[in-house]
């Protein structure tokens, strides 16, 4: 008698099974996922077709062919044999369960990497590789497995439809690439996930984080560990200027609470930019805006270089719509964003995701690369849809076939261009009655072209 979920055919290569996916192997090396599955202690099994290497491969495609349920995802997978029947859903599901999310997590550890190189356009700044800090929440599948691990949001209407997973990711900016992930549940706060990310900020970054995530602790560590420093402050933190510098911006020092400040002990000394947006049509035109730093050097890095630098944050919101609006979005028959319905599952499918969002960038990087190419140029949906299709077309027998197959899925990705970014403004307002947002009405439409580019809209005050 066979135990479930398993079957008396030997086991093979997982990619000799899964044939259809080898194609992904230019992006993640079969070696990586042996040496993920050794370190968890995935090795020791019976004869199964759904052994650990082919199960942790359907779960990687399950990142790439998000639109599929796990059985076409296997079916998509692997070409017809006669007479062979595909393994039933509940059976995949075992398998899962029986993977679980350290191997995936393992892999994401060891592929996902920032990818730029100081010729990436966009990628770095005076010799600092661009990174940003930015948070999401996802919708989890209601069951109470997932409510429990965690928890749903909760307001005067009553508590929310659905659990939901919160995820801080650190993300080369220039590249789009998501370099590291935390994942908590709604009660998490971000700034106390983020601080699982610090060890994954390389040595040559600069990092830029939103107010949301500013703590002088936070600064103060991450400071002595010599990272490089580019965040915005709330408006009611008190700063008093030591020294004003020829570039506008001045010296001040922040403290860990007010009784500090009044004694002036423990204060760290920062570099202070305050500006405003003289163009009424740009949101936040009436407000001060006011950016800290830890880069002294006013000649090497000015203000109003940094201020335009710090916008540059916003392509982390572009990475996450990436995922939720293009990668994986909702659709019939999947309310939330997952599928999975336990809180294990959904942290193995999220880490999947994010690998399946690294490989399309990966690829989109190489491909503009070869064509001297901003991979801004590029469409992700595009190429995203790109690799969906010609990835069961990808012909492995021979080291030069599968060359020749990627050579002509780059330059297929290559041709995925999209015009250069227009100088326009989206205002902070959304088509929904109940959101912390804005509600959009009339005033948000029809407004006149912007006549000036965003630099030129900076005041340094």
């Amino acid at each position: 008698m066979t135990r479930q979920g398993c079957c008396v055919e030997r086991t093979q290569d997982a990619f000799t099974i899964l044939d259809r996916l080898e194609g992904l192997s230019k992006v993640i090396a079969g070696e990586v996922i042996e040496q993920a599955l050794l370190e968890t202690g995935r090795t020791k099994q019976r004869a199964c077709r759904l052994s650990h290497p082919v199960t942790l491969w359907v779960v990687l495609a399950m990142g790439v062919l998000t639109a599929l349920p796990i059985r076409e995802v296997f079916k998509h997978a692997r070409r017809m044999r006669e007479g062979e029947r595909t393994p039933s859903r509940s059976n995949l599901c075992e398998a899962r369960q029986r993977l679980g999310v350290e191997p995936v997590r393992r892999v994401f550890d060891r592929i996902v990497r920032p990818l730029a190189t100081p010729q990436t356009p966009g990628a770095f700044y005076h010799g600092l590789r661009v990174l940003g800090i930015d948070g999401t929440v996802l919708d989890a599948p209601d069951t109470p497995a997932n409510a429990e691990r965690f928890g749903r949001s909760s307001g005067g209407r009553g508590p929310g439809a659905f659990p939901q997973v919160r995820k801080v990711s650190l993300v080369e900016l220039g590249t789009h690439v998501e370099v590291a992930i935390a994942i908590g549940g709604w009660q998490d706060s971000e700034q106390s996930l983020v601080e699982q990310l610090w060890q994954r900020i390389p040595a040559d970054a600069l990092l830029i984080e939103d107010r949301g995530f500013f703590s002088y602790e936070h600064w103060k560590t991450l400071h002595a560990g010599g990272v490089k420093l580019l965040v915005r402050m709330k408006s009611n933190l008190l700063l008093r200027p030591l020294q004003r510098l020829p570039d506008g911006s001045y010296l001040t020092k922040i403290y860990p609470s007010s009784y500090h400040r009044d004694k002036d002990r423990q204060g760290l000394v920062v570099r202070v930019i305050e500006y405003t947006l003289e163009d009424a049509q740009r949101t936040g035109h009436h407000q001060k805006h006011r950016l800290l730093t830890n880069l002294f050097d006013y000649q090497l890095f000015p203000a109003l270089e940094l201020a335009c630098t710090y916008h540059e944050r916003w392509e982390a919101e572009l990475v996450f719509d990436e995922q939720k609006t293009h990668l994986d979005p909702r659709r019939p028959g999947k309310a939330a964003h997952f599928r999975s319905q336990t809180p294990e599952g959904v942290e193995q499918e999220l880490y999947a995701l994010s690998l399946g969002h690294f490989v399309v960038r990966a690829l989109m990087l190489e491909a503009s690369t070869q064509q001297h190419l901003d991979v801004d140029r590029l469409s992700f949906s595009g190429c995203l849809r790109i690799l969906q299709a010609r990835l069961p077309e990808c012909d492995s027998s021979t080291p030069i076939r599968l060359e020749h197959w990627y050579r002509l899925l780059l330059q297929e990705m290559a041709q995925e261009r999209i015009e250069r970014r227009r100088n326009r403004i989206n205002p902070r307002a959304v088509k929904r009655k109940m959101s912390k947002f804005a509600k959009k009405g009339p005033e948000h439409h029809g407004r006149l072209p912007l006549k000036k580019t965003f630099a030129e809209t900076v005041v340094i005050t």
